[in-house]
């Protein structure tokens, strides 16, 4: 990272004075040039490189141990639940404080806060959704490109976004690099596991109640929940979640269903953003 700032601050700098000047507007962008930086070291980073390696061998290894696709699909949304979110959540966190000197210099040039921000999550963005259609979108590609295999995909895509931004906001929060990491740990820890856990418990102490309703906004608060659900209505077995699943499949599982989880997935992911660059342009680096 220090030869990348001894490399780009000279053009950071020029590039900020078209940008003032008003000259070469399109070209002098600063946020295109941060993003291209901030891709050109991730994409040389060997943990990206594995995570996609890892990736593609366990979808086609998922695949390749059936005839069935269905059956390797139900086994990969598990792999995707868990994995990418913990690897977005990480990988951001960890990067956004590696790059604290780069990030340093962005802001002693007439680069705006929110710039700079916007400029690592896009940049993560892009990185990381690669690694997830090389390693997801290839083996759903060749064994089953049916619109279920094509939800998983947007799901795994969407909890890379979301999971990036909730890593940034834990990140501008603090200085202190393990503190942070484990902020961001606790965010995955209770998406994933504690959350679940918590609904289970709300329906078993209000089972006299109707709480149909209730769990399709329980559903909505989890962005892992809610990409589970769309995937799962997708395979067409919501009929073993009863009279639950039946109102799963009358929100979601219309195309206009899909479209508002997509929404409320956009949601989690620039909520996120936007309290993150509301924190970081009041943080004294």
């Amino acid at each position: 990272m220090k030869s990348i700032i001894q490399e780009i601050a000279p053009e950071i700098r020029f590039s900020t004075m078209q940008h003032t000047t008003g000259k070469s507007a399109a070209a002098g962008n600063p946020i295109f040039r941060i993003i291209k930086y901030v891709l050109y070291d991730i994409l040389q980073n060997r943990i990206v490189i594995g995570y996609t390696l890892f990736l593609l061998a366990v979808s086609m290894g998922l695949f390749g141990l059936s005839d069935d696709p269905t059956k390797g699909l139900i086994s990969l949304l598990n792999i995707v639940l868990i994995v990418t979110p913990l690897v977005s959540v990480v990988f951001a966190t960890i990067h956004f404080y590696n790059a604290g000197e780069f990030i340093e210099l962005l802001a002693a040039q007439p680069i705006r806060r929110g710039v700079i921000v916007w400029s690592q999550f896009l940049g993560l963005v892009i990185a990381l959704l690669i690694a997830v259609l090389l390693g997801i979108g290839i083996p759903i590609a060749l064994y089953t490109p049916t619109a279920t295999g094509l939800s998983l995909l947007a799901a795994a895509m969407g909890l890379t976004i979301v999971f990036i931004a909730l890593a940034l906001l834990a990140s501008v929060f603090t200085r202190d690099k393990a503190k942070g990491i484990g902020v961001a740990l606790l965010l995955w820890f209770y998406f994933a596991l504690l959350y679940d856990a918590l609904v289970l418990f709300i329906l078993f102490s209000f089972a006299d109640y109707p709480l149909e309703k209730a769990t399709l906004l329980l559903a909505a608060l989890n962005p892992i929940d809610l990409a589970r659900v769309v995937v799962l209505l997708q395979m067409d077995i919501s009929a073993l979640m009863g009279y639950t699943g039946a109102l799963f499949r009358e929100w979601l599982g219309s195309s206009w269903g899909i479209i508002s989880a997509m929404f409320i997935l956009l949601l989690w992911a620039v909520v996120p953003m936007l309290l993150a660059v509301r924190v970081f342009r009041k943080k004294d680096l």
